[in-house]
């Protein structure tokens, strides 16, 4: 499963960042962390971009970005 699947309010551990280059970085640099849990707190009508909750600080990412995180379902 990745973060652009979850809905709002539902919680996910990361478990993997598969994307590469500047963008893994960019990520990495924001607390975008395998065994971090992450909630979706919102998502724009279109789908994009989603607004999630890392770390206690919100952050907005697009549907693209979201697909490359992998996550395990927070229990």
């Amino acid at each position: 499963m990745n973060l652009a699947q979850l809905k709002p309010g539902e919680k996910g551990t990361i478990s993997a960042i598969g994307t590469i280059g500047p963008l893994r970085r960019r990520l990495m640099d924001m607390g975008v962390l395998a065994g971090v849990e992450v909630k979706v707190l919102k998502i724009a009508p279109l789908g994009d971009p989603i607004e999630v909750s890392i770390k206690c600080y919100n952050l907005s990412l697009r549907k693209k970005e979201a697909e490359g995180i992998s996550l395990e379902e927070a229990e």
